[in-house]
């Protein structure tokens, strides 16, 4: 066992010492030590429950003969940072998640390790540590939020921010808008849509390395709770065949994750997070290979932001094995690779039933014959971006009109809300990047003021920046090269044409490329906005949000 290190032999004695001193016996370090990272904290709703969620991991591992050892992982809320300075430390976080997982498990012999993560950096936080550890290690997930209700109407946390929108332009009363933020979150868990956490939730479980039902089982049923002991008991079982997280987390494995991505309609966050995961594991993931499978992959589920449905209408029709066996009729999977359950994904999905085929579209009969996610490239996006092509307004996919200009987000937004965009209009936020921002802040607030206004089906917005999951519109974001360090971006001026053509994966701006050259030779890198503290250290060292947002 890894654990004999600090267990066994008189050189140990010391480690004993401090292992007693945490009241372990010695029946006991006979065992194996198992890892258990939990994520709970009680700021963000989605890991208020994690305690639950990681007794019953507990009990799993125990009455599987393993000794339960709990260590803490952050997690940031997106939702309250949204909007703020506080947003710049949302996907910086995950490289902390990761970075200090590896040292706690490093540094105290771990035999193996079950995360128990929930929301938006976290999840891809953990799985970057995972393959990075490369040591027996299951997934088991907090849960997805139940559906807030007015009336029969479904809301989500995006109605909030919508209702924002809508509250400025003078649609809706202060009143009502102090319903729909009472009533629009009504459980703990990662928030009801497919947005950045209940994405990631079920690409892992794509990607094998959580149990069935680890992406749609909704936080408060006690399912959920089942599910957390099996995934304790499981590990056990990794740990004595040897099944390590890159037997698993395969090439073939991302391509997988990948099809589902555009099968799901996940957020656009996942092309930030599976790069970054995938060169954990020693593979590259781009964009083009992004549209490539989006050609070939039918979108057959439209949850909120892009349709009517939520994660807990999911789980009851089928969940994510229903939707990988319909994926799976066409060959679009590779259905022979190994998951932690210890079987194939063939054997995990071969009972699968799909009940409903409005949540769950028949492969031949989708939403639409195409995946969706879709990256654009052009003069304005030399290495790419990214936009959920599944919440689109149809008369948006192609779109051309003259830029309308910020250098910061709340700028964008004051804008909106002042009235000034009008039908038309392409709102431009940049020097939002990865290093630009520094930390490439999500986008929520605007797209959902814009849509809350009532432009989303006039107006299109991109940006160097991100978008939350629960973003929809035309918003194109990941503009890379980025802002900051000289992308076409930076060189755009108000009024200057851009053209959108997104199933074409085409983002233009209708300048010749001696003006843009000109304008080149005109511009001067900006100073950093932070020169203090992690997001300083962050801005120096992290890539493109094309390839990851990784620290080099």
């Amino acid at each position: 066992m890894r654990s004999d290190k600090i267990k066994k032999g008189s050189q140990a004695a010391p480690h004993r010492s401090l292992l007693y001193a945490l009241g372990l016996t010695d029946e006991e370090l006979e065992k194996p030590l198992i890892g258990i990272v939990s994520s709970k904290n009680d700021i963000v709703p989605g890991h208020m429950n994690l305690d639950k969620v990681v007794d019953a991991v507990k009990q799993g591992v125990a009455l599987a003969g393993g000794v339960p050892i709990v260590f803490p992982a952050i997690a940031v809320c997106d939702g309250i940072a949204m909007g703020h300075e506080g947003m710049k430390y949302s996907l910086v976080s995950r490289e902390l998640i990761a970075d200090s997982t590896e040292a706690m498990a490093i540094a105290h012999a771990f035999d193996a390790l079950v995360m128990v993560p929930n929301c938006d950096k976290n999840v891809p936080g953990l799985l970057m540590a995972a393959a990075r550890l490369n040591i027996p290690t299951i997934f088991v997930s907090g849960g997805a939020m139940s559906a807030g209700v007015i009336g029969k109407k479904k809301l989500s946390l995006v109605s909030a921010f919508e209702g924002v929108g809508a509250y400025k332009a003078g649609k809706i009363s202060e009143e009502k808008l102090h319903e729909i933020e009472q009533k629009c979150c009504p459980s703990c868990g990662s928030c009801s849509g497919m947005f950045t956490a209940n994405s990631m939730n079920c690409l892992t479980e794509v990607l094998g390395m959580g149990l069935p039902g680890n992406g749609t089982i909704p936080a408060v049923q006690s399912a959920r709770i089942r599910l957390a002991k099996q995934a304790g008991m499981q590990v056990m079982e990794l740990l004595k065949k040897d099944i390590k997280p890159l037997d698993i987390m395969t090439y073939d494995a991302f391509i997988n994750a990948m099809t589902m991505d555009m099968a799901l309609g996940c957020s656009t966050n996942s092309m930030l997070h599976l790069p970054a995961i995938a060169h954990e594991c020693g593979f590259k993931l781009d964009m083009h290979l992004a549209n490539e499978i989006s050609e070939r992959t039918p979108n057959l589920c439209h949850l909120s932001p892009a349709g009517p449905h939520f994660i807990e209408e999911l789980n009851e029709v089928g969940g994510i094995p229903a939707v990988m066996k319909e994926v799976a009729k066409k060959g679009l999977i590779n259905t022979n690779l190994l998951t932690v359950t210890g079987k194939t994904i063939a054997e995990n999905i071969k009972d699968a039933e799909n009940k409903d085929p409005e949540i769950i579209r028949p492969i031949d009969n989708p939403y639409s014959e195409t995946g969706g996610i879709a990256a654009p490239f052009g003069n304005l996006a030399p290495d790419g971006s990214v936009v959920k092509r599944s919440a689109v307004a149809p008369e948006m996919l192609v779109h051309k009109g003259p830029a309308r200009v910020f250098d910061s987000e709340e700028d964008a937004i004051a804008a909106i809300w002042g009235g000034q965009i009008k039908d038309g209009d392409v709102v431009v936020i940049r020097y939002e990047g990865p290093k630009g921002g520094p930390g490439m802040r999500e986008m929520l607030s605007p797209t959902s003021a814009i849509m809350g206004a009532g432009l989303g089906s006039t107006v299109a917005l991109i940006t160097d920046g991100r978008f939350s999951g629960a973003s929809r519109g035309a918003a194109i974001g990941h503009v890379s090269p980025e802002a900051a360090i000289g992308g076409p971006i930076a060189l755009l001026e108000e009024g200057d044409i851009i053209s959108i053509n997104i199933p074409e994966h085409k983002l233009e701006v209708e300048l010749s490329d001696e003006v843009l050259e000109e304008r080149r030779k005109n511009w001067k890198p900006r100073e950093p906005r932070i020169t203090t503290g992690y997001l300083a250290r962050y801005a120096k060292l992290v890539s493109s949000g094309t390839s990851g947002a990784v620290l080099s």
